[in-house]
């Protein structure tokens, strides 16, 4: 009786650490092009460009990045208005090479990639330049935005 109190205490404390390591095989394992195919149907039909923002968790930057976007309601209007957001994993545990291979080579962290409705690749954005001092600088965010964004009709 002992013996088998014992098993079923194990497998109670072992159940969390299965799973933790199934959903990380599954990140591993994430292929971002699916949404990039989502992403084009929306641009498409919104009239908009694609904006592959690459980083990650461990990305001090990247953090800094999506927090000064946050705070500026300007910078999130323009974003939403003329741009379909597709956020790029990269880290040591899923570097989404074959994904990020089809693009000009990443210095540093983020990195931004400004595609077409249909996709393609227009711009290689390096994001050290949109930087100020400890965070970003929003004319040059803006200004980037600005120049890459879609035309009107």
């Amino acid at each position: 009786m002992k013996k088998i109190i014992y098993f079923f205490i194990v497998l109670i404390f072992s159940f969390p650490l299965l799973a933790q390591n199934n959903i990380e095989s599954r990140r591993e394992k994430f292929d971002p092009s699916k949404d990039l195919e989502e992403s084009v149907i929306k641009a498409k039909s919104e009239n908009k460009r694609i904006l592959l923002d690459v980083g990650g968790e461990w990305c001090i930057w990247c953090h800094r990045l999506d927090a000064f976007i946050e705070s500026s309601e300007e910078i999130k209007e323009f974003l939403n208005e003329n741009y379909v957001t597709l956020k790029v994993n990269f880290s040591p545990e899923n570097k989404n090479e074959k994904f990020l291979g089809q693009y000009p080579a990443i210095k540093g962290y983020p990195h931004m990639f400004v595609l077409d409705a249909d996709g393609k690749f227009l711009h290689s954005q390096d994001t050290g330049l949109l930087e100020k001092e400890k965070s970003y600088d929003k004319e040059k965010i803006l200004g980037f935005l600005k120049q890459w964004a879609p035309e009107k009709s």
